[in-house]
């Protein structure tokens, strides 16, 4: 990856982070997108390697075009592209405003969309590239809690999937990765059923894979060409495989889990 252009949204911490310290070390130049700038810095200064700082809101459609022009211009090219950025959800469908479906599929699905919408034309015709799309095990299994940020998840694995199957052949190579729990702030940044940030961790993440784990399992799927990848252990790698091989048992196993009081646990752990 020595001097190739990478663009990674949502690089101020977690996966994001981990992944532009590891590009950085293999000697990818990197741009590095998020809204928090001071964090965003903070990460470049971590990167032994030459960075643009592009930030920008995901959901500003209207900025897209002249942010995705400064960030072709700054090499005259993008060779891989990271949809990273994201958040996610603890609460009941049932107990759910409306308001937060729509803000998390904007975030999630729609954010990503456009953005790869306004850089593939270019990366197609100019021969190609890598697209690393941060889907979930809940891209792959509706699981409790989070029926919004599964909808959108699901979304993105269906929409990269697709556009790996239209471009493949001229060049353009498509990772989906699923993780499961990755150390990172995704339980404290997740939204409530009121659209309010949780505010506290849980378990399963704080006991969850370090993002320089998920980093390195991603880029040597880049290596050798993969095109869906599952980052997890345990019970979540079971969920990805059993929602394909076995839907009824999987299904089973949702419903035990939540009839055991599993929604309950996890306002418990707040």
């Amino acid at each position: 990856m020595q001097d190739q252009v990478w663009w990674i949204t949502g690089a101020s911490s977690g996966i994001g982070a981990a992944l532009s310290r590891a590009l950085a070390a293999r000697g990818a130049k990197l741009i590095l997108s998020g809204r928090n700038v001071a964090a965003l810095e903070g990460v470049a200064a971590e990167c032994p390697t030459e960075t643009l700082i592009l930030p920008f809101e995901a959901t500003d459609y209207a900025a897209l075009p002249a942010i995705t022009d400064r960030a072709w211009a700054w090499h005259g090219r993008i060779d891989g592209l990271v949809n990273n950025a994201g958040i996610s959800q603890r609460s009941l469908a049932i107990e759910t405003d409306f308001s937060v479906y729509q803000k998390i599929v904007d975030i999630d699905l729609l954010a990503p969309i456009a953005l790869t919408q306004a850089v593939l034309p270019r990366m197609v015709g100019a021969g190609g590239g890598q697209i690393v799309a941060i889907s979930s095990v809940a891209g792959i299994a509706g699981v409790p809690l989070r029926s919004a940020y599964c909808a959108a998840k699901h979304g993105l694995i269906g929409y990269h999937d697709s556009v790996r199957a239209e471009n493949e052949h001229l060049g353009l190579k498509v990772l989906v990765v699923a993780p499961g729990s990755v150390r990172t702030n995704v339980s404290r940044n997740a939204l409530n059923a009121n659209g309010s940030a949780r505010g506290e961790s849980d378990a399963a993440i704080d006991n969850g894979l370090s993002p320089e784990d998920a980093a390195a399992q991603m880029l040597a799927a880049v290596d050798a060409g993969t095109r869906e990848l599952v980052v997890a252990e345990g019970a979540e790698a079971m969920t990805a495989t059993l929602r394909r091989s076995d839907p009824e048992a999987l299904f089973d196993r949702m419903n035990a889990m939540v009839r055991a009081g599993y929604a309950a646990q996890m306002k418990a752990e707040r």
